[in-house]
């Protein structure tokens, strides 16, 4: 839809700029998809006569045309085929700039030399007709060498683009779009000069109307008009229409065209003397009806076969004969249109069903302005309004113009306005911004809402031209919607909307999942074995030890819940061994039980109809476990399986400590402990699998060493939420490192973990810190050993200086002695 900034500014002061509007304008929900500059580049045109058309000889498509423009005769060569002598046209000189920046020189075709061009409305960008040259006789009482800006009385204007959603039929306006402006910017809304009756003579006198179907028309108005004189129109009219996209026709049709636009009320001028007993009905078409439409194109309106049955839906209006003039709310018939000899006219203003209207266009694949708006809800109380605009305009060129009184109105079945409640905090809930209730009865009252405060919350009445807006809880949400809109969407602070999101991971469900993908990156099988074991398989790591029975096992092997991992997954690995494939590594992360005796779980006292009695639960815990059963496979692969599941969780401070009592099914003196340095607590044991327990599975001598690494799982979740350095990707210097070994000769309760982290955190410089020797001998004192380390150092920004090496060595030596440890 184009609107002229000039036609805004009739209904409401606006001093801002182009670009400041247009942003207003899409903060109301009215994008503007484009502007144009009405006016520019016409400074230099012309009104000029036709004096005489020649032929070209060898040109066929292009004449001589012979003009004056107020100075003397000029020859321009001219394409058009639409003028005769004696029309005015514009004319643009040699050395004009037309709108495009096209500029205007003297050419030469087929040898005659052509000074200036003459325009069509294209060209001059004031309307869409480019089949020939722009006349001005029909627009202007046109006066040679006049400037055509002064001519048509053009002033420059900035036309928007506007693009106006389907649920806002009350913006396919000029008025509508004014409304908005006023409402946000806080203006006073100027209202369009309506006329009068001008005669005490009623119109039922005259004319008279009727609907015999309501559904389909809810409200049916007639105008008398009487010594109508049609002709061209004003000037001004024939401006507005332009800038908007349409033609002038005459007079009586360019008023109704521009009420339309102007308050988005389509009406239908019909010469009354074509009109039987002047008379206008409303009805359904009937089964073989044919109408003729303004385009020439005869159309039936009802068709068996076509979705709609013999009786069709087509709302027609019929004069007094019930001949069909017009398909309602679409287009009018051929027969009674606007004639140069027409003086009397029966103007109809109504409301048609926006579904059947939009059936009929469909059907009839035909679409006009009125069809766009009667589809989208026109405002049933506006026709009376709208007609007495159309007379206001009219009477401009018809100044005998006769209206008369009491124009009929004809009621039927319109939709009716709902009362909605609104309150401050349901505002607040949906927009997320605090608004009073007096700024929102402010923004309402301006789009013409009936708002009326009841205490706790307001009752709102949306007007006839708002059937977007719904009852109930959703029509709140509208409400609160237009307050929004015209609040400003650009005010409301921006914030990320937050919700329950469900099947989401926790923390130990994430760490669970990391430790799997690790172990199988390492070459671990992952086993799911059984929860419940017999006697038998509990007695070989917990003989006489109490155990968790189920009171009603599908099966006597399966009676006991397990104590252990490590039981089942040895079995797991000797099954594979027996049949050749025993070069695995297997892991597991599952449950594990313990007897309430065992476990020393807490007890609880319970009452029941025989008398209270104390119970206690099994202990139930997590844990992971690993059996490394390749052939090389021992406790220090154990270890360094643990090292590479410590670095990539990020357990810093986790270390591998002697253990003196090795849980039952690991090596006595091949088993270490997994300590949290700062708690002390015991995360779990890492080592080998206790050669008796690989016998007793596989009832034979063990082939091999198996590593082990079983941890308590619970305990791992406590203390993995250290950062996770494995996530940082640590960037290598670019400069040469240097390496020196250095071998320290410490007390044997200093572990080497220990003086290893010693080292690193000495220097800056420090790249790595690795032990790679420990010694223990007769030549060292009684209660020491030797342990050494390769220690590198290297610098992001340059290579490191002998000195500075020396000066790090030395930062490294300080530190090992603060410990106990001398250099060897």
């Amino acid at each position: 839809m184009k609107i002229s900034l000039s036609w805004l500014r009739e209904f409401v002061d606006l001093p801002e700029s182009t670009e400041e509007l247009r942003e207003i304008l899409d903060d109301l929900g009215l994008v503007v998809e484009g502007t144009e500059h009405v006016g520019e580049g016409l400074v230099d045109v012309v009104v000029a006569r036709i004096d005489e058309i020649r032929a070209i000889e060898g040109a066929d498509r292009v004449r001589l045309v012979v003009v004056d423009a107020n100075d003397g005769p000029l020859e321009v060569v001219c394409g058009a085929m639409n003028i005769s002598v004696g029309d005015h046209v514009p004319l643009a000189p040699v050395g004009a700039v037309l709108p495009g920046n096209f500029e205007i020189a003297r050419r030469t075709m087929r040898g005659v030399t052509s000074n200036g061009m003459l325009c069509s409305a294209t060209e001059l960008r004031l309307g869409d007709d480019h089949s020939g040259l722009m006349l001005l006789d029909n627009l202007i009482d046109p006066v040679v060498g006049m400037s055509l800006l002064e001519a048509l009385d053009i002033t420059p204007d900035v036309v928007f683009d506007i693009t106006v959603e389907g649920n806002r039929p009350d913006a396919w306006s000029v008025m509508g779009v004014a409304r908005d402006l006023a409402t946000r910017l806080g203006r006073p809304l100027a209202q369009p000069n309506l006329a009068h009756p001008t005669t005490t003579e009623r119109t039922d006198s005259y004319a008279s109307a009727g609907i015999d179907d309501p559904d389909l028309c809810g409200r049916l108005t007639v105008s008398v008009l009487r010594q109508v004189k049609v002709g061209p129109s004003p000037a001004w009219v024939a401006a507005r229409l332009q800038s908007a996209g349409q033609r002038p026709i005459s007079n009586v049709v360019d008023a109704s065209n521009l009420v339309m636009l102007e308050l988005g009320q389509p009406t239908h001028p019909y010469d009354a003397a074509h009109v039987a007993k002047q008379t206008l009905r409303a009805r359904r078409a009937r089964a073989g009806e044919t109408l003729e439409t303004l385009d020439g194109v005869q159309r039936p309106l009802a068709q068996s076969g076509r979705g709609l049955g013999d009786t069709g839906e087509d709302c027609v209006i019929v004069d007094g004969d019930d001949t069909v003039l017009g398909l309602a709310g679409i287009m009018g018939g051929a027969s009674s249109e606007i004639s140069p000899t027409t003086t009397d006219v029966l103007l109809e203003a109504a409301y048609f069903d926006p579904m059947s209207v939009a059936r009929s266009s469909k059907r009839h694949g035909l679409r006009s302005e009125a069809s766009t708006r009667f589809e989208r809800g026109v405002d049933p109380e506006l026709a009376l309004r709208a007609a007495a605009r159309f007379v206001a305009i009219l009477a401009e060129s018809c100044p005998e113009l006769e209206w008369l009184a009491e124009p009929l109105d004809v009621r039927g079945e319109t939709p009716a306005s709902p009362t909605i409640a609104v309150f401050e905090r349901d505002i607040e809930r949906l927009l997320g911004v605090s608004i009073g209730l007096d700024e929102a009865t402010r923004l309402l009252r301006g789009l013409n809402f009936d708002v009326t405060s009841d205490g706790d919350g307001l009752q709102v009445v949306p007007p006839t031209s708002r059937p977007d807006v719904r009852s109930g809880v959703a029509g709140r949400a509208d409400v609160i919607e237009e307050v929004a809109r015209l609040y400003g969407y650009r005010r409301i602070p921006r914030r990320t909307p937050t919700w329950s999101e469900p099947g989401g991971l926790t923390p130990r469900q994430k760490l669970r999942r990391r430790v799997r993908d690790v172990l199988v990156d390492l070459g671990a099988i992952e086993c799911w074995t059984p929860t419940l074991g017999s006697d038998a398989e509990f007695d070989l790591l917990h003989r006489g030890v109490a155990r968790v029975r189920i009171t009603n096992p599908l099966a006597s092997d399966e009676s006991v819940l397990r104590a252990t991992l490590l039981t089942s997954l040895v079995r797991t690995w000797a099954r594979n061994y027996e049949r050749g494939n025993g070069d695995i590594v297997v892991a597991e992360i599952g449950n594990v039980f313990a007897h309430p005796s065992v476990a020393g779980s807490p007890r609880f006292t319970r009452g029941g109809e025989g008398g209270s009695f104390e119970l206690a639960l099994p202990e139930e815990s997590e844990r992971v476990t690993v059996v490394l059963g390749r052939p090389r496979d021992d406790a220090t692969t154990s270890v360094a399986l643990w090292v590479t599941l410590a670095q990539r969780l990020g357990l810093d401070d986790v270390v591998v400590r002697t253990c003196d009592q090795p849980p039952k099914g690991l090596h006595p003196t091949r088993c270490a402990s997994l300590v949290d340095r700062a708690s002390g607590a015991v995360l779990g044991y890492v080592g080998e699998v206790d050669s008796d327990l690989v016998e007793a599975v596989l009832s034979a001598s063990a082939p091999r060493r198996l590593g082990v690494l079983d941890i308590d799982f619970d305990a791992l979740c406590d203390r993995a939420k250290a950062t996770r350095r494995s996530e940082f990707a640590s960037v290598p210097s670019k400069y040469p490192s240097a390496v020196v070994d250095l071998s320290f000769v410490t007390p044997r309760s200093l572990h080497a973990q220990d003086l290893a982290k010693a080292l690193r955190g000495a220097s800056a410089v420090v790249e790595s810190v690795e032990l790679f020797d420990v010694y223990e001998g007769s030549t060292l004192p009684e209660g020491t050993r030797s342990l050494a380390y390769s220690v590198r150092f290297s610098s992001s920004e340059r290579t490191l200086s002998e000195a500075e090496v020396a000066l790090a060595r030395n930062e490294l030596i300080t530190a090992a002695t603060s410990l106990g440890a001398t250099l060897r």
